[in-house]
């Protein structure tokens, strides 16, 4: 039985895939016209399944063009000279396979030169190409290199200059006839003496995750095999969640379908969808230990992360700025509808705040005062329902009477320090009545939600910092069309104001026939000694 894939490329004949026709269709006229096609994603987007399938397309029409398939991920700590070396040795090895899966023989000439050549910089690389191209005629050689990150510092500057020199020299006579660059950093990355690029004739080739249509294809594959329907709510949940991020999109249906026991009879619902997702927003898979990796890369990243996130007049979406840029080539930012930074998808969101948020902020103890013999089970009400008025009326409390030691926090920036608190303090409710929290992102930038469900009931708080009165108001109008969206009850509005002089507000209001507690949190930005 197929299965759904995250371990590595896909094959089409034991797991369930996305056949991405339309990209295919493309690249391979690409290939057609004798462009050298550059595609730089992160990783897990299906990159190397993907040119697999070019070169099989490539294959199927006929002899016209000979394609092989290189990998440069154990090249990087090779010297130049033996770069060259390997590099002519793999060219030769799948030059072989190909004459091999033909049911062909190479010619003698063709076979004496692959035995009697050497290559060990890219002067001589040039010469065997020009020699290999006389010896193919008339198949034209299209080469993929995968992992081309791992191309040696050394050599990767004469090697581009190489190709770009094959490449200016007339489509009648290059060889390779055309090249796919398959990595994750782009060629500026990895122009480590911070030149010109040296291979600005690229043609870049976005491979973009999953449409919703393409992830609706992916799970309908599963059910025309065993039976299983998804409720079509699942499947809105599902792409809404990862954004059609292809690990993502696999894993949640791996969980689905071969984790959680479900009966076969059953068709997978909204209570299944929610166990598997917070099983995403818990575990350690490959793809979130690469994001939580390349988020701690700098320090500065946090930041700037937050700040997408909280303030509504966003942060422009500037790849010239190198912070941005790495953050788009780790696949974490996007470029949104209005030309502003996004955060790809709502479960990486939340894992960065998992990631960012102290595991022990010093104030646990504090959350209730000393007097008051309460805690998180009293916001349980008997009919289990949370209460959870009072309880963020006790967060705005907790939060005044914190005062300065918020600032104490430890590794949290001050003009954030709000939402991690809110975060940690509703999380570890939630989690202590058997609840489950998650975020969606809507705009990808500038507020924040928190949707929070138990015993079938829909809870959402929206947060995000200060940005004056007609953004305060306008915040409320969105929280309500989001509660109509998602036929909530409750909703809930927490600004936090890092002004210097704010006032507390907290009120509750009637917006477009739907109820919502509003508050304004100060948040102190000097301790008492320091505002003297």
């Amino acid at each position: 039985m197929k299965t759904f894939e995250t371990r590595g490329p896909v094959d089409a004949a034991r797991n369930y895939v996305v056949k991405r026709t339309t990209e295919l269709t493309d690249f391979v006229a690409r290939v057609k016209q004798g462009r050298y096609i550059v595609i730089f994603a992160p990783r897990q987007t299906g990159k190397t399944t993907f040119f697999r399938w070019a070169l099989d397309a490539l294959a199927a029409e006929g002899i016209a063009h000979f394609p092989i398939q290189l990998d440069f991920e154990a090249y990087k700590n090779l010297t130049a000279s033996v770069f060259y070396g390997e590099l002519y040795k793999d060219i030769r090895e799948e030059v072989e396979k190909v004459f091999q899966k033909r049911g062909h023989v190479p010619s003698e000439a063709l076979h004496q030169y692959l035995q009697g050549t050497q290559v060990t910089d890219h002067l001589s690389m040039l010469r065997f190409f020009t020699g290999l191209e006389n010896l193919l005629k008339p198949q034209r050689l299209v080469m993929i290199i995968d992992e081309f990150d791992g191309i040696p510092r050394a050599a990767v500057s004469d090697f581009l200059y190489s190709l770009r020199r094959i490449y200016l020299s007339g489509a009648d006579s290059r060889c390779p006839y055309s090249l796919g660059i398959v990595g994750v950093k782009s060629i500026t990355q990895l122009n480590y003496d911070r030149s010109i690029s040296p291979f600005n004739i690229q043609d870049e080739f976005a491979l973009p995750n999953f449409t919703f249509e393409q992830v609706q294809e992916l799970l309908g594959q599963y059910t025309e095999a065993v039976g299983q329907p998804f409720a079509s709510e699942v499947i809105r949940a599902l792409h809404k969640q990862t954004a059609g991020q292809p690990f993502l999109v696999n894993r949640f249906a791996q969980v689905l379908t071969e984790e959680l026991d479900i009966p076969i009879t059953e068709r997978i619902n909204m209570t299944h969808f929610s166990e598997a997702h917070t099983r995403l927003l818990r575990e350690r898979n490959v793809n979130i230990q690469h994001l939580i990796t390349n988020i701690r890369r700098n320090p500065r990243f946090e930041t700037l992360l937050m700040g997408i996130v909280s303030r509504d007049r966003g942060v422009d979406f500037n790849l010239d700025n190198e912070f941005i840029s790495d953050l788009a080539t780790y696949g974490i930012l996007a470029e949104g509808a209005d030309g502003m930074c996004e955060i790809v998808n709502p479960i990486y969101q939340y894992r960065i705040m998992k990631a960012f948020q102290p595991l022990i902020n010093g104030l646990e103890c504090e959350y209730f005062p000393e007097d008051a013999e309460i805690d998180f089970l009293d916001y349980l009400a008997p009919n289990g329902q949370i209460r959870l008025q009072p309880l963020l009326d006790n967060f705005q409390n907790f939060i005044a009477r914190a005062g300065y030691r918020i600032l104490q926090v430890p590794e949290t920036p001050k003009e954030f320090v709000g939402q991690y608190l809110l975060f940690a303090y509703l999380e570890q409710f939630v989690r202590l009545v058997q609840g489950r929290m998650y975020l969606e992102v809507h705009t990808g930038r500038g507020r924040m939600d928190l949707f929070i469900l138990h015993n079938s009931q829909k809870y959402i708080v929206e947060t995000k910092i200060w940005g004056g009165e007609r953004s305060y108001t306008a915040g409320k109008k969105q929280l309500a069309a989001y509660m109509q969206l998602e036929e909530a009850t409750e909703g809930y509005y927490v600004v936090f104001d890092h002004r210097k002089n704010p006032m507390p507000q907290a009120e509750t209001e009637n917006i477009g026939g739907f109820t919502i507690r509003s508050y304004v949190i100060p948040v102190m930005q000097e301790s008492p000694s320091q505002m003297v």
